[in-house]
C-alpha cells in the first residue's frame, strides 16, 4: 500500500541527510563516523517489545525508518521484544509494567509481526505491494527470546553485567528518572537496559548489525548496547534516536480521548484511523507528513504551500489521512475511508463507490428496512422517528419544514415526504442525514 511514494531508490549514504530534512535526528554517534557508515550498506535495527497486540501510530515512525533505510539501500532488521516484552522498558513510566503472561505475550507477538511483515518489504525482490515499494534488501524479523530464552543467569551476569557499571546505568534518563519517582523501580526493569544491550552485541555478532535505531527515550539503552558491543568486541557501531512524536503544544501524539489509535482494524476501523488523521492541528499536519509518510521531501512541501493558500479546505490534512490509511490499510481501504468521510462531510453521495457505503455501515447508525416497505412507499417522518434521528414525529415533521433533513445529501423540501427505490444507492444504502453531523443509514435487505 501507498507503495507509489516508495519507489524511489537512493544512495546508502543519502538516509541521514532525508532524516535531517524530516527532523528524523535527535542523538546519533559522532556524526562522521555515522555517515561514513552509511556510505555503503549496512545492517540497521528497531525493536518493538509486544506490550498488545498491534502496533498503534506512535510505532509507526520507528517501521518506517527502517523502510525508509531499506529504501536506501540498507537492510533492516525489526526486532519484536519477546524477551523484553516479559521485562517491561522502564522509560517513560511513572510505574512498574504489569508483567505479561507467556500466553498473552505469544498472542502479542503474532499480531505485531503479521503488521510488520504488511509495512517492510521481507522477500527480495518483495511480494505484494510492500515488497514492490522498497528498493533495498530484504528485512529480517527477529524475536529476542530465541537467543535469550536459553541464556543462564550467571553466564548472563558474566558475558553482560561485568561489563556494565551501575553508575552508567544509574546515571541514564530513563533510570534516574524513575529512582526520584515515589515507586521507584524493581531490579527486573532495572536489568532491562542489559537485556537490550546484549540484543544489539548479539545482532551485531550474528547479524552483522552496526546500527541501532529508537525514539529519543531510548537512547540510553542504544548506548548500553554500544558500550557492550566496544567492550566485547573492540568494534565501534552506531546509534541514532528521533525526537517523541509530540503535537505542538507538547502532548504525546498518538492517542484519542479513548486511547491509543491502533493499526489493527478489529481495534481502530480504517474509517476511524482516516478520520484521527483528518482532526490533526495545522501546526503538525506538515511535521507528520514528512515523518509518518513516504511522501518525497520536496512534495510535502509542496502540499503545504498549497494548504497554506486555503486552510479551511484542509487539503494537507486529506492528504495526510490518504497516505497513512493506504500504508496501514491497503489503497482500497483508504479509497472507502475517504470516499465516506466525503459522504458525511459534503460531498454527494450517488458519485461514492459500494465500498463507502459498507465502510459507513460499520461506522454509523444503521436500520435494515424490508423492501417490500420501500416498495410502497415509506413515510420520511416515520422513519426519522424510528431511527432516533427525532424524538418524534412532530420533531420529525418541524425539522422537514425546517430544511433541516437530508436524504443522501439532498435537501427535503416537500411536507410530506416518501422513501422509493429510486432513492437506493447501489441497489441497497439511502443515507439519512439532520442538521450537520447525525447520520443515519438505511440499509434495504430480509436479514
Amino acid at each position: 500500500a501507498g507503495g507509489e511514494h516508495g519507489r524511489v531508490s537512493r544512495p546508502p549514504s543519502s538516509v541521514l541527510a532525508d532524516f535531517e530534512a524530516r527532523g528524523l535526528v535527535h542523538d546519533t554517534t559522532d556524526r562522521a563516523a555515522l555517515a561514513e557508515r552509511l556510505s555503503s550498506p549496512v545492517t540497521v535495527y528497531h525493536g518493538i517489545d509486544p506490550t498488545a497486540d498491534s502496533l498503534h501510530v506512535g510505532n509507526l515512525v520507528g517501521v518506517l525508518a527502517l523502510r525508509r533505510f531499506q529504501a536506501a539501500g540498507h537492510r533492516p532488521v525489526a526486532l519484536a521484544g519477546g524477551a523484553t516484552g516479559m521485562i517491561g522498558d522502564p522509560g517513560g513510566r511513572t510505574g512498574e509494567r504489569a508483567l505479561l503472561d507467556p500466553a498473552t505475550l505469544a498472542a502479542n507477538l503474532r499480531g505485531i509481526e503479521a503488521q510488520l511483515r504488511r509495512l517492510l518489504a521481507f522477500e527480495a525482490g518483495g511480494s505484494g505491494e510492500p515488497g514492490d515499494a522498497t528498493a533495498g534488501q530484504a528485512a529480517i524479523l527477529v524475536d529476542n527470546a530465541s537467543w535469550t530464552a536459553g541464556l543462564g543467569l550467571l553466564d548472563f551476569l558474566r558475558d553482560v553485567g561485568k561489563h556494565a557499571t551501575v553508575n552508567q546505568m544509574m546515571a541514564k534518563e530513563s533510570v534516574r528518572s524513575r529512582l526520584e519517582s515515589t515507586e521507584g523501580i524493581s531490579f527486573t526493569e532495572f536489568s532491562y537496559m542489559l537485556i537490550q544491550a546484549h540484543d544489539y552485541l548479539w545482532l551485531h555478532q550474528h547479524e552483522g548489525c552496526d546500527l541501532q535505531i529508537g525514539g529519543s527515550d531510548q537512547w540510553g539503552n542504544i548506548t548500553a548496547g554500544i558500550d557492550l558491543v566496544r567492550r566485547r568486541t573492540g568494534d565501534v557501531v552506531h546509534g541514532l534516536t528521533w525526537p517523541l512524536l509530540t503535537r505542538a503544544d507538547g502532548s504525546k501524539f498518538g492517542k484519542s480521548v479513548e486511547g491509543n489509535v491502533w493499526l489493527d482494524p478489529r481495534r481502530t476501523s480504517p474509517y476511524a484511523f482516516y478520520q484521527h488523521w483528518m482532526q490533526v492541528d495545522d501546526a503538525d499536519v506538515e511535521r507528520f507528513l514528512l515523518q509518518l509518510t513516504l511522501l518525497e521531501v520536496d512534495e510535502v512541501a509542496r502540499v503545504t504551500a498549497l494548504h497554506a493558500t486555503a486552510p479551511a479546505r484542509r487539503e494537507a490534512q486529506r492528504r495526510l489521512a490518504s497516505e497513512v490509511t493506504a500504508l496501514v490499510h491497503g489503497e482500497g481501504e483508504a479509497s472507502a475511508a475517504r470516499a465516506a468521510s466525503d459522504i458525511l462531510f459534503g460531498a454527494g453521495p450517488a458519485e461514492v463507490p459500494e465500498a463507502a457505503y459498507r465502510t459507513l455501515q460499520r461506522e454509523v447508525p444503521s436500520t435494515v428496512v424490508d423492501p417490500d416497505r420501500l416498495a410502497e412507499g415509506l413515510d420520511l417522518v416515520v422513519v426519522l422517528a424510528e431511527t432516533g434521528l427525532s424524538s418524534s414525529r412532530s420533531d420529525a415533521r418541524r425539522s422537514v419544514g425546517q430544511g433541516a433533513v437530508y436524504v443522501n445529501d439532498r435537501r427535503v423540501a416537500d411536507e410530506s415526504p416518501l422513501l422509493s427505490s429510486a432513492d437506493l444507492r447501489h441497489g441497497r444504502w439511502i443515507l439519512l442525514r439532520r442538521g450537520r453531523r447525525h447520520h443515519h443509514l438505511l440499509r434495504v435487505g430480509r436479514e
